[in-house]
């Protein structure tokens, strides 16, 4: 066997990458699969790395230390700023149909409205996907709406997707916010909204207490 016939031969760096990209691919597939059966078959998957694999697909967390500061900062419960972005976006920059922009799917029209009350002067559009800018607009917006609505978290969360026009509607309705329940909010996507971050909130003070200073 001639030398050069011997030498072994080395893939370039991109196939390498390529195939430790499709690897991880189909391990993440795999994964997926394993986490919806196990959630079809009723099976609780707990502590260890597969139980943190199914954690992190079902109930992402990221950004943690702006949702703490700005959380601190607002006089928020960060679980519930955690949950709201869970809704809104599943911790994922992206844009609406409706021009909502970022992890809190700020609106063009609320984040206008925010710039001017916070006196961001130097606010452009553009700035909402940033994570620090949009966390920041999106916890003072729920500020606010929990200052509009004395300090009722249902009535803020219901504000915060069906806008505060249609909300202050069924308060009056209602008789007031301290007589408002679930079943005031007109719009069946708002109520199973509030039910979803009002619930997903509880799971992420169990499973991320220490990562978001509980």
């Amino acid at each position: 066997m001639s030398q050069a016939a011997a030498r072994p031969r080395i893939r370039p760096a991109r196939t390498r990458r390529t195939a430790a990209a499709a690897r991880r691919r189909v391990v993440l597939a795999a994964l997926a699969v394993i986490v919806v059966a196990s959630i079809t078959a009723g099976v609780v998957v707990g502590a260890g790395p597969l139980g943190d694999a199914v954690r992190e697909i079902t109930l992402p967390l990221r950004h943690d230390d702006i949702i703490r500061q700005q959380a601190a900062d607002k006089g928020l419960d960060p679980a519930l700023v955690a949950a709201v972005i869970y809704a809104e976006s599943k911790f994922r920059d992206q844009t609406s149909h409706a021009g909502a922009r970022g992890l809190m799917q700020i609106t063009p029209a609320t984040a206008e409205f925010i710039a001017r009350d916070s006196g961001g002067t130097r606010f452009v559009q553009a700035d909402l996907a940033t994570p620090q800018i949009n966390i920041s607009y999106g916890t003072y917006y729920l500020r606010y709406l929990l200052d509009r609505y004395d300090q009722k978290e249902m009535i803020a969360v219901a504000a915060y997707n069906a806008g505060h026009g249609n909300v202050d509607r069924w308060v009056r309705a209602a008789g007031g916010t301290d007589s408002f329940e679930l079943g005031d909010i007109r719009f069946p996507e708002t109520r199973a909204y509030v039910e979803n971050v009002l619930g997903r909130r509880g799971e992420y003070r169990d499973h991320y207490g220490d990562e978001l200073g509980l």
